[in-house]
């Protein structure tokens, strides 16, 4: 290896323009050559900031003043724009779809190659590597338009793999991936870093899917305060930030602390036993479901894109007060379902009724009075120039008293200026606002795609909080999403979609415990015994002393 850093910030802080405080401050970094290092921090703390600094992005792009320097393979980052780092530096960002320059999956695995002048017999090896790595042979001649969210991701990390880069940056690189496809990508990468020596910077919310990667994490604070960097259990044992594995480590007072379900449940004996008296008996969670009163009526959906039938006679009812939580693999329909739901997607087949109407035949402004969607691009809810305004007009939209959004905002996302511009929030942060701009009008059925991506364990246990709170109102809430953790806190009931189809529709408890992809890791650790989240664990062992 050489002696010079693959990365290097010294002393480097950045202050975008009308920010009352630096997003980073006077940051000394080095990451060595085949490293695996995980920034973690809260929401806004400045992840995506560290990482554009990498190649450039910020400040060249981005804007905003940056002082000190950052040098990538000896590289000056001041100097050297992104187009002068990409042999060297392979960057995936939040949104991939915004980052596409071609039309179709294969072309857009070979056109950072021939970007480069690589030979053609060189690129076709290369795109037929990534395709199988990744297990997206089958959508090679696909347009990435109509790829789910997570194929979208894979797509953007093959086009980049694909360059053979000495350095990866990737921001939320599982946030849009199914568990199984998480689990492939970052073996593959733990691969890489191992194997031929790759440096990865990775920024990363759910952690649970990645400590056990790490080498190191870097913390960021926040507020420009000066960043932490270590072993991963020694900078987790007291971050703002854990997944649950760290978590229950430190409810049952675990030395060394877990880094993954293997190692927790070497040392869970003790603390399953007691987690299994404190439980007693327990009757099936199907036989403890109340009775809501229907509000959605999904009777035989069909859903067809072209030739493509994308939902195969789907039945399914939601009541009011319920929340139900939709997983499946990338592809399986969940978007789809959800679009139906709200209008977007006619029926070929079937029929779909909220509160007895049918969605696709409402004008927009009825339909806002019946269902609100929160997509997998918050940003596309977004058009006013600041934060204010967009609450502003959510309550005037809504014909809600003045300040509602906002409130809400404030709940999910505390500290946001109303002058900032959406654009310039990060990810987190516009999914927040976008949130709150939906929840304004307190529709009856709330629709939301992926709502935790960007998000922190504290803005989750906020969102779970205002979900909570609208459906003990008497809202119906249905998301899709990747998240087990987020599925084991909140819903009621999950509906497991697989090729288009239902395959499996019960209470949650029932339905993680029984699957291996979609079990929480506390499930995991604690197996046999029925409980999902550690704030479960907690109260049973309060209540039994």
């Amino acid at each position: 290896m050489s002696d010079i850093p693959a990365i290097r910030f010294e002393d480097v802080s950045v202050r975008y323009p009308g920010s009352d405080h630096p997003v980073l401050s006077h940051v000394q970094l080095d990451v060595p050559e085949g490293e695996l290092c995980l920034v973690v921090g809260r929401t806004g703390s400045g992840k995506s900031t560290l990482l554009k600094a990498v190649n450039g992005l910020v400040p060249h792009f981005t804007g905003g003043l940056l002082s000190g320097r950052v040098t990538v393979a000896g590289r000056d980052t001041r100097n050297h724009p992104p187009r002068d780092l990409a042999d060297v530096v392979g960057y995936v960002g939040q949104d991939p779809l915004a980052t596409f320059v071609t039309d179709v999956v294969e072309e857009e695995l070979a056109y950072g190659m021939e970007s480069q002048g690589l030979a053609g017999d060189v690129m076709r090896r290369r795109v037929e590597e990534v395709l199988d790595v990744l297990g997206m042979a089958a959508v090679r001649n696909r347009p990435l338009v109509s790829l789910s969210a997570g194929q979208q991701q894979r797509v953007a990390i093959g086009s980049v793999l694909a360059a053979h880069p000495r350095i990866l940056v990737l921001d939320e690189p599982t946030s849009a991936l199914d568990p199984s496809a998480a689990e492939e990508v970052l073996a593959l990468l733990q691969r890489l870093v191992h194997d031929l020596g790759l440096t990865v910077l990775m920024a990363e919310h759910r952690l649970e899917r990645v400590v056990q990667y790490a080498d190191r994490v870097v913390l960021l604070p926040g507020n420009g305060r000066p960043l932490v960097v270590g072993e991963p259990r020694v900078v987790l044992a007291d971050a703002p930030v854990a997944p649950p594995v760290i978590e229950l480590g430190r409810l049952a007072g675990w030395s060394p602390l877990p880094l993954s379900v293997r190692d927790a449940r070497r040392q869970a004996g003790e603390l399953r036993e007691q987690v299994a008296q404190a439980l007693g008996p327990q009757p099936p969670a199907a036989a403890l479901r109340p009775a809501y009163d229907p509000l959605v009526a999904v009777r035989g959906l069909v859903v067809r894109y072209g030739a493509t039938v994308a939902l195969r006679a789907v039945d399914l009812a939601v009541g009011r007060g319920e929340v139900v939580a939709l997983m499946g693999r990338n592809g399986a329909g969940k978007s789809t379902l959800l679009a139906a739901l709200v209008g977007m997607t006619r029926p070929a087949a079937g029929s779909v009724a909220v509160d007895g109407a049918a969605p696709h035949e409402l004008k927009p402004r009825d339909l806002v009075r019946h269902v609100g969607l929160v997509p997998q691009e918050p940003g596309d809810l977004l058009y006013a120039d600041t934060v204010g305004d967009e609450c502003r007009q959510a309550d005037h939209d809504a014909d809600a008293p003045a300040g509602t959004a906002g409130d809400l905002l404030d709940r999910l996302a505390p500290g946001i200026h109303p002058d900032i511009h959406p654009r310039d929030l990060s990810e987190g942060q516009r999914l927040s606002l976008a949130l709150a701009v939906v929840l304004a009008g307190r529709p009856p059925l709330v629709l939301l795609d992926e709502p935790t991506r960007g998000l922190d364990y504290t803005g989750k246990a906020a969102l779970v909080r205002t979900l909570r709170d609208l459906a003990a109102a008497g809202h119906a809430v249905v998301l899709a999403t990747h998240d087990v953790e987020l599925a084991a806190a909140l819903a009621d009931r999950t509906v497991v979609l697989a090729g288009g189809e239902v395959v499996s529709d019960g209470p949650t408890r029932d339905v993680v415990m029984s699957s291996p992809a979609f079990a929480p890791q506390v499930a995991k650790i604690l197996a046999p015994a029925s409980v999902l989240t550690v704030d479960e664990v907690a109260r049973l062992l309060q209540e039994a002393g």
